[in-house]
């Protein structure tokens, strides 16, 4: 998929773009690597399923550098009507604090159909609730969650 620009954010750490597009396999692995969200994925056939999540995902926001460094990536799974879950939201530890995490969101929900439209959910590791609150989401009391599956935690680019 060829990326088609959405936006230009001008941050302390210089200009960033936000794309939708999509991105291979290994530049993912390769960005998780370098960000917090390497840490949610478990060992389990982890190449496979990340080949397929690239692949398939429905919503994907790409932040790069003007050199073409990924430094944001959103993902989610949208009905474009009422719902949109977004699966992995993840900067890169030198460029948080930036604002590109929460114009990621604000996109995300634009692109699926917009505020007035669309409820946004996200399955949140705990280090990161304080930012989700800070960018107007809260803790639901309703979601559910069938988790019967084989989970080994491992970090990406940390454990072999």
């Amino acid at each position: 998929m060829n990326a088609t620009h959405i936006t230009d954010l001008s941050t302390g750490k210089g200009i960033i773009t936000i794309s939708q597009e999509h991105i291979s396999a290994k530049d993912y692995i390769e960005f998780l690597t370098r960000t917090d969200l390497g840490k949610q994925y478990p060992k389990e056939r982890f190449n496979q399923r990340i080949e397929k999540l690239v692949n398939n995902t429905q919503l994907s926001l790409i932040a790069r550098t003007d050199s073409n460094k990924i430094v944001g990536i959103c993902f989610g799974l949208t009905d474009y009507a009422y719902w949109l879950l977004l699966t992995d939201i993840g900067i890169d530890r030198e460029y948080i604090k930036n604002g590109i995490g929460k114009s990621m969101i604000t996109i995300a929900r634009e692109q699926a159909g917009g505020k007035d439209n669309i409820i946004v959910f996200i399955y949140a590791n705990e280090d990161a609730v304080g930012f989700y609150k800070k960018c107007g989401l809260t803790q639901s009391q309703n979601m559910m969650e069938l988790t019967n599956i084989e989970w080994t935690s491992f970090e990406v680019g940390k454990d072999k």
